[in-house]
């Protein structure tokens, strides 16, 4: 008779190509001894049905299938009681999205250190959390590049569905982020200020200093005394680097435009 550990993570796998699923099926044995793998499924319609009779607890789901997108089947279930990391081939699927709402992914082909992390993370995400999470990151797929984006903050208490034209400034306090918003909320995130600049960088923001990065959209004045600040409409006073001025200079004239 078959011991079954239940503090195991209950699995399915939902990808259209065999080997894929081979592939995961070993690195999973591999990689995530706190994963118990209970199924697998190669298209929308049978992982639908599979996620259905099996009741997972994580889903690691296909974005590109023949019948339809991962999208596609997350859409038909009832509700979504199952973390997901998602796979994929194509970076066409707007990398950035999956950043901004904070959803894990997993390029093809599968790298076995990536997948150990995604799951570790998917054992302590609160369920809640990735519904947040997965319609941030529909709504940013749905955007095209001059549209507004939401991206998910989440701090220990909390979890934050943010309009990325709202955030004013983002500023470094260590390994933290703050967060500040035209509202007025000051949000702390465990991520480097580095970590944003790489995201925000082609979203209208500028990394003015070291500890700053600041919605360009958000600026009222510069002022030029003491080597220069930005102040932004909510009257932060930002200081400006050196080496940063006159790049900032050519951006200002870029928005004037």
């Amino acid at each position: 008779m078959e011991i079954i550990n239940s503090s195991l993570l209950r699995t399915i796998i939902i990808d259209d190509e065999a080997p894929v699923r081979e592939t995961l099926t070993r690195l999973l044995v591999l990689h995530c001894p706190q994963v118990k793998l209970i199924g697998e499924a190669g298209s929308v319609a049978d992982g639908l049905k599979l996620i259905r009779d099996l009741h997972p607890q994580l889903v690691l789901l296909d974005i590109s299938m023949g019948d339809g997108t991962g999208f596609d089947l997350l859409r038909q279930v009832e509700t979504i009681d199952f973390k997901v990391i998602f796979i994929t081939a194509y970076e066409k699927y707007a990398v950035q999205a999956f950043k901004y709402a904070a959803v894990d992914f997993l390029l093809k082909p599968i790298n076995p250190e990536e997948l150990a992390d995604a799951v570790k993370r998917a054992e302590i995400l609160v369920q809640e959390h990735f519904n947040t999470q997965f319609q941030a990151l529909e709504e940013n797929l749905r955007s095209d590049f001059r549209q507004k984006k939401k991206i998910v903050l989440k701090t220990l208490e909390n979890i934050y569905l943010v309009d990325m034209q709202n955030i004013t400034l983002c500023e470094s306090d260590g390994c933290y982020t703050i967060i500040h918003t035209i509202a007025g909320d000051h949000i702390m995130v465990s991520r480097t200020l580095h970590e944003f600049d790489l995201m925000f960088s082609e979203q209208g923001f500028y990394r003015v200093h070291k500890s700053y990065l600041i919605n360009l959209l958000q600026i009222k004045r510069f002022e030029k005394q003491e080597g220069g600040y930005v102040i932004l409409n909510d009257d932060h006073r930002i200081p400006v680097a050196s080496r940063k001025r006159e790049e900032l200079m050519e951006l200002f004239e870029k928005l004037a435009k």
